[in-house]
């Protein structure tokens, strides 16, 4: 066995690459805790996010580096861990929360709100701390996707009244829903939309965060803008289907985001209902309503294309009666979506760091 040390160790995994932030691990300082001897190699592998897609293969090259470049049989024992980074604005916005990530469409129908509850609950199981806020003031959906029909607690925090979110599934749960009656309509004009917003974000214990997913009215209206002008946005992820209808008020959504005063940075394009397979023809695809229109408004805008999700009957009764769950099989795109969604923010983020 060679001699080992811990710059001999450092140096072989300064040769494994973060292939999304095209660095290094140990120049990236992803390499905590490092403890060797004849025995045994340990340390911790701390990630950007829990929901990194790239864990299992960086974890092995870790250990392939050292097997090559240190000693090919001791044994390697690497802790695989996260650390979100704050995003600098959100100190002062809403201590705690490290990211504000708002979840779009250009018209309703969509799917948008099941894609938020469903990237909230897929984050959530694979260990980041998230929260989910129904800002669809006039038609509120969180309390029908996750059977949730009470009112918030009040709690006192620093001499204010804050509401305390329902949690569920590991997730922190908001909605105007919860301060109404189930099926009473919410009659406001636009300052009224706007002040409520505010005190749902705002008059909240939110407590720690990686993520806050908002899922918005579909549209370009008060809501909208009030979010994009007042809150520290990391980001929007637009929701659209493949037919053309729901493209066209897609690129209306994006360029919304993109206005002066109001610009905030497009994380990605979920095409929802891309197609449709059968239970009894797994092996076939029919795509209802066209194809490809989600890949292509990403690449005109330059955006990842974060997951095409298919249409299931199974998901569809799931939110009708609070059944949504990460651990379900109809789950396995919206877990793609949010491994992808989490990527896209960490490679933003650094690249805004070395900027």
């Amino acid at each position: 066995m060679s001699e080992l040390s811990k710059d001999k160790i450092l140096h072989a995994l300064s040769h494994v690459e973060d292939p999304d932030l095209k660095k290094d691990l140990v120049t990236l300082g992803m390499i905590e805790k490092l403890e060797f001897g004849p025995e045994e190699i340990s340390f911790d592998l701390v990630l950007t996010t829990p929901a990194c897609p790239m864990k299992d293969m960086l974890v092995q090259a870790c250990k392939n580096a050292i097997r090559v470049m240190v000693d090919p049989n001791i044994p390697v024992r690497i802790y695989a861990t996260s650390r979100v980074q704050q995003q600098e604005e959100n100190e002062h916005y809403l201590k705690g929360v490290k990211h504000i990530i708002a979840v779009g469409s250009g018209k309703g129908g969509v799917g948008k709100s099941t894609v938020a509850a469903s990237l909230a609950l897929n984050l959530a199981s694979m260990g980041a701390k998230v929260g989910l806020l129904d800002a669809d003031i006039y038609g509120p959906s969180v309390p029908t996707l996750f059977g949730v029909h009470e009112a918030p607690e009040m709690r006192e925090v620093e001499g204010k009244n804050l509401m305390v979110p329902l949690e569920r599934q590991g997730i922190k749960l908001l909605s105007i829903g919860f301060l109404t009656a189930p099926g009473q309509a919410v009659v406001w004009r636009g300052p009224m939309v706007s002040s409520a917003l505010k005190q749902l974000l705002q008059d909240v214990d939110w407590g720690d965060l990686d993520y806050l997913i908002v899922d918005l009215p579909p549209g370009t209206g008060d809501v909208q803008i009030s979010l994009a002008q007042s809150a520290p946005l990391s980001g929007v992820v637009i929701v659209t289907t493949p037919q053309e209808m729901a493209l066209a008020d897609a690129r209306r959504a994006i360029d919304m985001f993109q206005l002066p005063g109001i610009a905030k940075p497009i994380l990605g394009i979920v095409e929802n209902m891309s197609y449709f397979t059968p239970d009894d023809a797994p092996d076939k695809r029919y795509y209802l309503f066209g194809q490809g229109g989600g890949k292509q408004l990403a690449e005109a805008h330059q955006v990842p294309l974060l997951a095409e999700i298919p249409m299931n009957p199974e998901v569809m009764r799931q939110a009708d009666t609070g059944l949504l769950h990460a651990d379900d099989a109809t789950q396995s795109a919206y877990r793609v979506a949010a491994q992808e969604l989490a990527r896209a923010l960490s490679i933003q983020q650094y690249s805004q760091s070395k900027n």
